[in-house]
């Protein structure tokens, strides 16, 4: 790595490092931000550097060095980090946009809360709103539009007669060459495929012809098809743990009517896991969504404070999940308590075989409860809880995300070169995970967003919210 040289700055406030590079701005070439006395966390081994300048010119970041050594910078805003921990911007790996049309608004609202809570990227895992956020995802990109970076499959691919809005549904495999056209020629960033009603000869049809176009696959996986022929057809990310869990069953005995808890084999598992590692089959567990649902006949979530940053149009699509649940006998209630607790313990064995983790919610409409922007937060801790440590958490949502969408070179680390995308924290989150929450500041695309700043976005959020037609007095 390059360095830089700078003014010695030991013994002096931050007053006096801005002054004492102040003094030196006639010298070398203009940055537009300069971060100094950084404590710098790698997300690649965990080590932690303190003492960091690091210089950003738009949104790059030009040189990262030593504070004793950094001169011949002249800075247009010099950030004193004084001791904070930096971090990358974090990526959540598995949202949704969606609601319709006259949810519009509603979601676009929601674009503040992921930046206000350090998540600089965001991957939509399929909705019925695609049009729109494939216009957000382009207008982000020009700088035209404030939110996080957007990754997005597009409508997903579904059978005839799917339950869920805003698929593409195929009969046929002409119907698959079809729809994988129209995403082409979308520009989608993944194809997702789910499970609902697609036919399993079809999704493995649509897997060997996403392959053939170079294109990243991403999927629930059909009962008819074994997890390990997935994944042999190329499958790029495995979405919820469930299936996973599941392919740990396969190929053993199982009572009929029987759980995977009674029939899940390690070993079968692990062989497995290794498998999916080889072939580069990440897994986006979805932990929050998995346990907020299987809680909600205890956990009473009606007066979340964070709901003042929900639309009414999005709340109101809640109801469907609350209204399945509501039914559910003791035994019912307590399967799920049980399925979550043992399919969340065996994630270390998916990060111990070496498939990539990937981080991600399922924030989003229909999925009641599961918040966007601190969703985020709340899956890196469930992660930990399940037995990842901090780092292995913070990978999943930081250069793992980047290294699945082939953005590695530019994201999810803090190096010469790499995106100015940075949150600024009061803690150390490789020592305790739910330091990410504790946000001092952000960086996206080299602009500079402080506490002030951030907590104003999350007041006009709210704000917008409360204006909305059917929304509660709070």
């Amino acid at each position: 790595m390059r360095r830089f040289h700078a003014v010695s700055m030991v013994g002096l406030g931050a007053a006096g490092i801005v002054a004492t590079l102040a003094a030196h701005t006639h010298q070398g070439t203009p940055v537009d931000l300069l971060i100094i006395r950084a404590r710098v966390v790698d997300t690649r081994s965990g080590a932690i550097t303190p003492g960091r300048v690091i210089a950003i010119r738009g949104d790059t970041i030009v040189a990262i060095g030593d504070s004793a050594e950094g001169s011949r910078i002249r800075a247009r805003q010099v950030i004193d980090a004084a001791g904070r921990h930096v971090i990358p911007g974090l990526w959540d790996m598995h949202m949704h946009f969606g609601g319709g049309d006259t949810l519009i608004h509603e979601n676009r609202v929601l674009l503040p809360l992921y930046l206000a809570h350090g998540v600089t990227a965001v991957r939509d895992a399929a909705g019925d709103l695609s049009s729109t956020v494939l216009a957000w995802r382009d207008s982000v990109a020009r700088g035209s539009l404030d939110g996080p970076m957007i990754f997005t499959s597009g409508p997903k691919i579904e059978g005839k007669n799917s339950i869920w809005p805003g698929d593409t549904e195929v009969e046929t495999e002409a119907g698959v060459d079809s729809a994988l056209d129209n995403l082409q020629r979308l520009r989608v960033d993944f194809v997702k495929l789910t499970d609902n009603t697609l036919k399993p000869e079809l999704f493995r049809y649509a897997l060997g012809e996403i392959r053939r176009r170079r294109m990243k696959s991403s999927a629930h996986i059909p009962a008819g098809v074994p997890v390990r022929e997935a994944v042999e057809l190329g499958l790029g990310s495995i979405e919820h743990l469930s299936y996973a869990i599941r392919g740990g069953s396969e190929g053993t005995a199982r009572a009929p009517g029987a759980d995977t808890r009674s029939s899940f084999d390690s070993a079968t598992a692990v062989a497995l896991y290794r498998f999916m590692a080889e072939r580069g089959t990440a897994i986006t567990p979805t932990l929050n969504i998995s346990r907020t649902l299987a809680w909600l006949d205890s956990e009473d979530h009606t007066r979340d404070e964070y709901l003042k940053y929900i639309g009414p149009g999005l709340r109101a699509t809640y109801s469907w999940r609350i209204e399945r649940q509501a039914g559910s006998t003791p035994e019912a209630i307590a399967r799920r308590h049980a399925n979550y607790e043992f399919s969340s313990s065996k994630l270390p064995l998916l990060q111990q075989s070496g498939v990539l983790i990937l981080a991600g919610t399922d924030a989003g409409f229909l999925n009641s409860y599961d918040y966007p922007g601190i969703g985020l937060h709340d899956e890196l801790g469930l992660l930990v809880k399940a037995g990842l440590t901090p780092l292995q958490a913070l990978q999943a949502a930081t250069i793992n995300g980047a290294r699945w969408l082939g953005r590695e070179s530019r994201h999810g680390m803090l190096v010469r070169g790499s995106a100015s995308d940075l949150v600024i924290l009061e803690g150390n989150p490789i020592a305790d995970i739910s330091a990410t929450r504790r946000i001092h500041g952000v960086v996206v695309r080299g602009r500079y967003l402080d506490r002030a700043k951030l907590d104003s976005m999350l007041a006009g959020v709210a704000r917008d919210v409360s204006r909305m037609k059917g929304s509660p007095v709070r």
